[in-house]
């Protein structure tokens, strides 16, 4: 007999075989068709431009990382909601419970708050498309190489 960690066991070893058994099927049935548009790179729908080795805009990273903070601000508020009502906390504190609950999150939800309008202040949620600087790299290719080969594949 299995106990309920063997059923989780059994239940994830299952998924890990219709998983691989799934994508093995679809690499057999797929046509592979490859051709110079797919085997383009793809940035986020925008044409590439230049070298693609230049540095990424650190907006991306910021603007990701607040939609990451207050994610995670609403996965603390929901579960707080349900026990901040709990009458059995209030009866037993005597109504204390209520107002500790409450000083606690407006304590959270104001520093959260205070963050975003510091990254607000200084600017870092203001989208501006950056120019791409070019690094400057020394390369025993000549550079009109890379020209020749950009001018190939710019007319198809």
């Amino acid at each position: 007999m299995l106990t309920d960690f063997g059923y989780i066991l059994l239940f994830i070893i299952a998924a890990i075989a219709f998983t691989a058994l799934m994508l093995a099927i679809a690499k057999f049935l797929r046509p592979s068709r490859p051709n110079e548009e797919k085997l383009s790179t793809y940035e986020s729908g925008e044409d590439p431009e230049g070298n693609a080795n230049i540095q990424f805009n650190v907006r991306f990273y910021v603007v990701a990382l607040v939609f990451v903070l207050f994610e995670v601000e609403l996965l603390f508020l929901f579960p707080w909601a349900v026990v901040f009502g709990n009458e059995d906390l209030i009866e037993q504190t005597n109504g204390q419970w209520g107002w500790f609950a409450m000083a606690e999150m407006t304590v959270f939800v104001g520093l959260l708050s205070f963050g975003l309008a510091y990254a607000w202040a200084k600017g870092y949620l203001d989208w501006v498309r950056p120019k791409p600087q070019i690094p400057e790299v020394k390369s025993p290719v000549p550079a009109n190489l890379y020209q020749k080969v950009n001018e190939k594949y710019k007319s198809r």
